[in-house]
């Protein structure tokens, strides 16, 4: 798991967007706003980065909450070198090393396979909309991304599931798209028995983090803030 520890690169010049260092400048100025706005659009890419790692929904959203603590603590560092979606990714990729480290040196004995099997739930907005289909096909997503050997689930969450591009997640993870393009192959090649063409146009919808627990996180944030 070592082999997916990413600097957090700081300094630097220019590749982000304007949007991205107004914002930032807003957020230095104590803009609750501008907190407000960089957590709501960025939660659901951070969640499914996290959740990706952890193949926990708690875990996941306990991850995301420090992640921003820590980057909003050091708001100052960001120069624009890269986007602040990949900054916040990175930040979050290392959040969530650090907790499968401490769970490895807490938990004594193996997990039960079946425990590891966490189902998501949907957005309650959702719900009436949902065929019986669809659920198990997202169940199945799920199960089987989690199954998946952690360097490719990383690569198969940032490509497939949250859909950035080739260079945008082998700027991510620290490696060359070549490398990404041979662990997404991995990855689909694995996956393929279970998944199907059939579930294509459902993956954005697999690891759903909106509505409501979009919200309390979002509120959690901005009291450790000290927002109200």
């Amino acid at each position: 798991m070592s082999k997916l520890a990413i600097p957090v690169k700081m300094p630097g010049v220019g590749e982000a967007h304007s949007g991205d260092l107004l914002l930032v400048h807003r957020a230095l100025a104590r803009d609750a706003g501008a907190f407000r706005t960089i957590i709501k659009t960025y939660n659901q890419r951070l969640y499914r980065i996290a959740r990706g790692m952890l193949r926990n929904d708690a875990e996941a959203e306990d991850v995301v909450q420090e992640a921003y603590v820590r980057a909003f603590a050091n708001l100052a560092a960001f120069r624009g070198d890269a986007s602040l979606a990949t900054w916040l990714s990175r930040i979050v990729i290392n959040e969530a090393l650090g907790r499968l480290r401490k769970r490895r040196r807490t938990v004594a004995m193996p997990e039960n396979p079946e425990a590891q099997v966490i189902r998501f739930p949907l957005n309650p907005s959702d719900d009436p909309e949902r065929t019986m289909a669809q659920r198990q096909i997202l169940a199945l997503v799920e199960r089987a991304t989690d199954s998946l050997p952690d360097i490719y689930r990383m690569v198969f969450v940032a490509r497939v599931i949250e859909g950035l591009s080739m260079e945008e997640t082998a700027d991510l993870l620290g490696v060359r798209p070549e490398t990404v393009k041979t662990r997404l192959h991995r990855a689909r090649t694995l996956l393929r028995k279970a998944l199907d063409d059939e579930i294509g146009p459902v993956l954005l919808d697999a690891f759903p983090f909106a509505g409501r627990r979009c919200e309390r996180l979002t509120r959690t944030v901005m009291g450790r803030l000290g927002f109200e």
